[in-house]
């Protein structure tokens, strides 16, 4: 999934004109250059981050470029790389979309830093290939799940659903009362995945070795009841008449409006939509909640985790050493406490010693309670470096009840099988 796409959605239409080209000081020793994507998080936390940088070590001066976000933003970055014109750092997703990079011919092996050491095992195997570190985290963790409005829930006496069954009998008390029960935004197709790729805790759960044999192409959805149940759990919804009328064409942004105005009881969705429901709509925001998408069993209830991009440094530099004590800082728990003065946590900071601010709300404490108790697994395309690009097109047709689960099964098989035989996979 490309979160980035949700983030430009929101953040881009209240960042027009926020900034025209680089920032970044000058005439200083060493001159580093850092590329980031243009949405206005990324470019505040960065150049939160180079600020403070730069009063701890004033010989380096980093100026900052954006590029796109998406697609021509990939396409940017494995352009640079390829013709040796990147930039000395680089920011960019973690997992498959690393994989795609080629990044043992690409970055700098950062295995031996001590911050290396400091890290998240899942998030360092997100950034690591053939024995290689890459990357150090450029914020917290996330996660997939289900953002309910809690008013709602009091209103109705509603518990939160830890199995999936508990969770379709709050959809039909929500649907008697008058309510839509689960809000869903086809407009833009991206939020069409989430039910689906949300699953996976339950997969892993089941199948713990699951993401190894799809690698190996051992296992595929369409064969597989388990791993199909997330495009079943999407249809089920619909064909429960449990949606918005207008899902097809509403939004993100309508998405996040009608759950905070309580016009809506779910919205299956990506937790960084918590600090948008914060800055569009402060005065809902305690009303918000927050659970894991549940599964068969209220004992195997857990979350699927969302790692966050990284900074990397292209082997083409020629300030190898400089680069990496930005790195350094920014994987610091200093780096950390720098971006909780401008952006807001919605899960845990995946280095040691990182803290978050005590005043969080409560929607982030019902993330956090997740990682506190180990119930979480990261989401599949950190696990496997396997992944389709038509998943949001087929989800779409899932969950407008035009197209059967098992149907849209196969084809997202034939479609990954497509991209693993470009990566030169074994076994496809």
């Amino acid at each position: 999934m490309n979160r980035r796409k949700g983030l430009s959605i929101l953040w881009g239409t209240l960042a027009i004109g926020l900034l025209s080209g680089s920032v970044g000081a000058s005439a200083e020793d060493t001159q580093l250059s850092l590329l980031v994507d243009n949405a206005p998080h990324t470019i505040a936390v960065s150049q939160a981050l180079v600020a403070a940088f730069q009063d701890k070590n004033p010989d380096i001066a980093i100026e900052i470029e954006t590029r796109p976000s998406g697609g021509e933003g990939d396409n940017i970055v494995k352009t640079r790389l390829a013709t040796g014109q990147m930039t000395d750092i680089f920011w960019y997703n973690s997992g498959a979309l690393l994989q795609a990079l080629a990044p043992t011919r690409t970055l700098l092996d950062l295995a031996d830093q001590p911050y290396a050491a400091t890290m998240d095992p899942a998030f360092k195997a997100a950034v690591s290939m053939g024995g290689e570190v890459f990357g150090v985290p450029t914020r917290p963790a996330e996660a997939f799940g289900i953002l309910y409005n809690r008013r709602l829930y009091a209103e109705l006496g509603l518990q939160v659903p830890r199995t999936w069954a508990d969770f379709m009998k709050n959809n039909e008390a929500i649907k008697a009362a008058g309510h839509t029960a689960v809000i869903q935004t086809y407009r833009d197709t991206w939020t069409s995945q989430i039910l689906v790729l949300a699953d996976y805790y339950n997969v892993q759960r089941r199948e713990p070795d699951w993401a190894a044999r799809f690698t190996a192409n051992k296992v595929k959805y369409a064969d597989d009841p388990v791993a199909l149940k997330g495009f079943e759990r999407l249809k089920a919804v619909h064909d429960g008449g449990f949606l918005n009328e207008d899902f097809g064409a509403a939004g993100y942004e309508d998405g996040l409006r009608m759950l905070a105005e309580g016009e809506g009881a779910h919205y299956p969705m990506l937790t960084f939509a918590i600090q948008a429901i914060a800055e569009l709509y402060p005065d809902r925001l305690a009303d918000i909640g927050f659970f894991s998408q549940p599964g068969e069993d209220a004992a195997d209830n857990g979350l699927t985790t969302w790692l966050p991009a990284a900074f990397y440094i292209p082997r083409s530099t020629s300030h190898a050493e400089e680069a990496k004590r930005f790195l350094a800082f920014a994987a610091s728990p200093e780096g950390c406490a720098v971006q909780n003065k401008v952006a807001a946590a919605n899960g845990p900071y995946l280095v040691q010693g990182c803290s978050l601010p005590a005043d969080l709300p409560a929607v982030v404490r019902d993330v956090l309670a997740y990682f506190d108790a180990g119930k979480t697994a990261p989401a599949l395309e950190y696990l496997s470096p396997v992944k389709g690009p038509q998943l949001e097109q087929l989800t779409v047709e899932v969950g407008s009840g035009i197209r059967q689960p098992e149907d849209a099964a196969r084809l997202y098989d034939k479609d990954v099988a497509r991209q693993a035989q470009q990566l030169g996979l074994p076994g496809w």
